[in-house]
């Protein structure tokens, strides 16, 4: 890829901050979005719950990315703090449509970041891209996210979802929590541990993005998760054989429902997705394996 002037938009977070080095290593030029007054020539403004963006500083860009959000796993989820995830991905997602939408010269490519929560309980059933929205909050969040780059797509700006599943790093999300307990022995599977989770390590994360950014053709979305899921008890073991530790807690159903509210279905529940399209583009996995993945983010 030659060098490219790509905005990001969620450049301070996990997987943002991940695809900024990236970037930046291979000599491309990153346009952050902040919310505070710009302090860099690198910086451009945005509000986005109140759907502002400085359209003139994403002039020129090659690519604007968007992985802003309020964290879904950061904290309980009270009927306020879901507006806040909703507002913060679907008013974002809009300003920046909107925003793209009204250049002159726009970018070749928008990649506004999904999640896998987009199918919301599957049981055992493997789903692709081609399976329907599930039910609940987190589905039509993301029904309502992806609809929301509308303005960029109908401007004729190349529009790709990664929906992306739980990243493998200790860095943070999910697992940034699960890596201190298993380290200090007290991670165990968390209900009957039946439930399937589709991790994706952050290096495959990053290089999926990347891809989708690079190769002209791809829209619509993409999965971005390892091959093959696994069920929470394969992967506790598999936490316990990486860092030599005993995995014998077991955290009951009821006990996560009452520390985690509604938050805790999302847990519990199973989500056994596979990449088909990302795998069809030609993308490969450098860590498509859990233990892989698990040692990569130490």
């Amino acid at each position: 890829m030659e060098r490219s002037r790509i905005a990001v938009a969620g450049a301070s977070g996990l997987i943002g901050s991940a695809l900024v080095r990236s970037l930046t290593a291979d000599g491309h030029e990153v346009v952050r979005l902040v919310r505070h007054e710009p302090r860099a020539k690198d910086e451009v403004h945005w509000d986005p719950e109140a759907r502002r963006v400085d359209a003139a500083g994403l002039a020129g860009c090659d690519a604007v990315v968007n992985l802003a959000g309020a964290g879904v796993g950061s904290r309980r989820w009270t009927d306020a703090y879901k507006a806040k995830i909703r507002r913060s991905r679907v008013l974002g997602t809009s300003a920046l449509a909107e925003a793209i939408a009204s250049l002159d010269d726009p970018p070749r490519v928008f990649v506004n970041g999904s999640a896998i929560g987009f199918y919301g309980e599957t049981g055992d059933r493997p789903v692709d891209e081609s399976a329907p929205h599930g039910e609940g909050f987190l589905p039509e969040l993301c029904v309502e996210w992806e609809g929301a780059a509308a303005p960029a797509q109908q401007a004729g700006v190349r529009t790709v979802f990664p929906r992306t599943g739980l990243v493998v790093s200790g860095k943070g999300g999910a697992w940034g929590r699960l890596f201190p307990l298993f380290k200090a022995g007290l991670g165990g599977r968390m209900g009957d541990g039946r439930q399937y989770w589709s991790f994706v390590s952050l290096h495959d994360e990053v290089a999926a993005i990347r891809h989708l950014i690079d190769t002209d053709g791809l829209s619509g979305p993409f999965n971005v998760t390892a091959p093959e899921p696994l069920t929470n008890r394969e992967i506790t073991a598999a936490m316990g054989r990486v860092l030599h530790r005993p995995t014998l807690f077991t955290v009951p159903a009821p006990v996560l429902r009452t520390v985690l509210g509604e938050m805790a279905g999302d847990v519990l529940g199973s989500a056994r997705v596979r990449p088909n399209r990302l795998l069809e583009s030609g993308f490969t996995f450098a860590f498509p394996d859990i233990e892989g993945a698990i040692r990569a983010a130490l």
